[in-house]
């Protein structure tokens, strides 16, 4: 092979050496991913050097160690959590609603190990610092689902109803994680917006403002969605005979008590 000429090195493209600011995304972007993929007290700075083609001294120059690097990663991933709540205000609230878990969901699967060492209070890495960056996720989640309910005043107990089903979120993507993920995705996020519409029924049977906008939601649904496969459930329901019979005699026992009886909603 003949020797390199200072001409033939001149053409020889060189590494790039990395901004103060370029190196230090770097270190972030390689930590997520790393974290992503194992729990964080699986992950050291030698791993996080090694992976970013650095020196560990030079990662504890930026970083004043795991910890940090960590919830810096976190608020990043956070970032892009949050975001997936996002979704045009356009067609039937449970299609929103679906399209938005699966987009959790997808991200749940490809942050896995990570994230479910946080959320189950488990990992050595969790901190003060960190538990506030999942607070601020399920604290966008809320929001957003306010926006889709669009209520001028939302009651505590409707702030409630959101809380409770983003916890119920959290559960049952921690419970398809452990399981695998053997459950296909689309049934999963099926069965959460179901849920979350079943709590937002039971809630409005006790407030008059939401029960009237839960018309205008149900009236938008269309044959297929979420909410229309969970009305024919709840519907082949009345067909067990013993339940339908129970459910007649509290009905018509409610009325007997000289309460209005409401006729049943299916």
């Amino acid at each position: 092979m003949a020797p390199r000429t200072p001409a033939a090195a001149a053409r020889t493209p060189s590494r790039r050496r990395l901004s103060v600011d370029e190196r230090r995304e770097q270190l972030i972007a390689v930590a997520l991913e790393l974290f992503s993929a194992r729990p964080p007290e699986e992950v050291s700075i030698d791993d996080i050097a090694a992976a970013a083609g650095a020196s560990r001294p030079l990662v504890y120059h930026y970083f004043p160690g795991k910890q940090a690097i960590y919830e810096e990663s976190l608020r990043r991933a956070a970032v892009e959590l949050a975001g997936r709540f996002e979704e045009p205000a356009v067609g039937a609230l449970s299609d929103r609603l679906d399209r938005v878990m699966d987009r959790y969901l997808a991200y749940v699967a490809g942050h896995g190990p990570g994230f479910a060492a946080l959320l189950r209070g488990g990992s050595v890495a969790a901190s003060p610092g960190t538990n506030a960056v999942i607070d601020e996720v399920r604290q966008a989640a809320h929001d957003q689902i306010l926006v889709h309910l669009a209520l001028p005043d939302p009651s505590p107990q409707l702030r409630l109803t959101i809380r409770a089903w983003i916890a119920k979120a959290e559960i049952t993507s921690l419970a398809w994680l452990a399981d695998g993920q053997r459950e296909p995705r689309e049934l999963v996020r099926r069965r959460l917006v179901q849920d979350f519409v079943a709590a937002l029924v039971v809630t409005a049977a006790r407030e008059p403002e939401l029960a009237a906008a839960l018309a205008g939601y149900l009236g938008a649904e269309r044959p297929g969605s979420p909410t229309s496969d969970l009305v024919q459930d709840l519907a082949g329901l009345l067909a067990v005979p013993a339940l339908a019979q129970a459910l007649t005699e509290l009905v018509v026992g409610a009325g007997a008590d000289g309460a209005d009886p409401a006729p049943p909603a299916l």
